[in-house]
């Protein structure tokens, strides 16, 4: 479904990421691991367009969508829920679901995109007038990534959707992600919380200092001691 090949982009003179290689399989969970600045964040950008490749190819079902804008990206069905949740804080709700479905023409499609997302998250439903503003660290994380899934997506980037937030929200982000494969949209997972991510990856990479160092399916990366001693934080032999 995405492929990237031989990519090289960063900011400037720094490249975050060099010569990178990896796919996403149709309707697969594919994670992304590595340390504070091993490159993840780059290649989520570079996929959306935020972030121009200087090297390398981006195709997406078939089509090359490296030199298109960021707009054009989404339109082609990535989007991209960032790090740090990005959403209003002045704005209601509803109004930053609303913003997800910004460029769709299909009222009658956003609507029913709507009902869907009060699927995964419920408890939106009642807060449709509250101020984003006011919700919890947690309730944002949802948030942002709902209004990702009104821009009807069949390839989500969600970049550290775990970050900061309660141990029973990660548990149910997580359950959410699970769920938004199984509709058959396609994962590409950056995440520090590796035991999570690999969890449900069903493939995974590591990237260190810009580069692939470990990839392969998710449980068997949960077995590398490689990744058991360096991620999960446990020697191998342990696990």
């Amino acid at each position: 479904m995405l492929e990237l090949r031989g990519v090289s982009s960063g900011y400037g003179p720094i490249m975050g990421v060099r010569d990178l290689t990896m796919r996403v399989a149709e309707g697969h969970i594919v994670a992304l691991l590595g340390a504070n600045g091993a490159g993840k964040s780059t290649t989520l950008r570079t996929i959306s367009g935020l972030v121009r490749p200087v090297a390398g190819t981006v195709t997406f079902e078939g089509r090359r969508i490296d030199r298109l804008s960021a707009a054009q990206i989404v339109a082609a069905g990535i989007v991209h829920c960032p790090e740090g949740r990005q959403i209003f804080p002045g704005l209601s709700v509803r109004q930053n679901l609303r913003m997800g479905s910004y460029a769709r023409r299909d009222r009658a499609a956003c609507a029913r995109s709507e009902d869907r997302v009060f699927t995964y998250f419920p408890w939106l439903r009642t807060r449709t007038s509250q101020l984003a503003g006011t919700l919890s660290g947690g309730e944002q994380q949802m948030l942002a990534i709902a209004r990702a899934l009104m821009g009807s997506p069949r390839l989500l980037l969600l970049d550290e959707p775990s970050l900061g937030v309660a141990p029973m929200v990660v548990r149910e982000i997580r359950q959410i992600i699970e769920e938004i494969r199984q509709s058959g949209v396609a994962v590409l997972l950056v995440e520090q919380n590796a035991r999570m991510a690999l969890g449900i990856a069903d493939h995974a990479y590591v990237l260190e200092v810009g580069e692939v160092a470990i990839e392969g399916p998710g449980a068997a990366l949960r077995e590398d001691a490689r990744v058991q001693d360096r991620y999960l934080g446990i020697r191998s032999g342990t696990y």
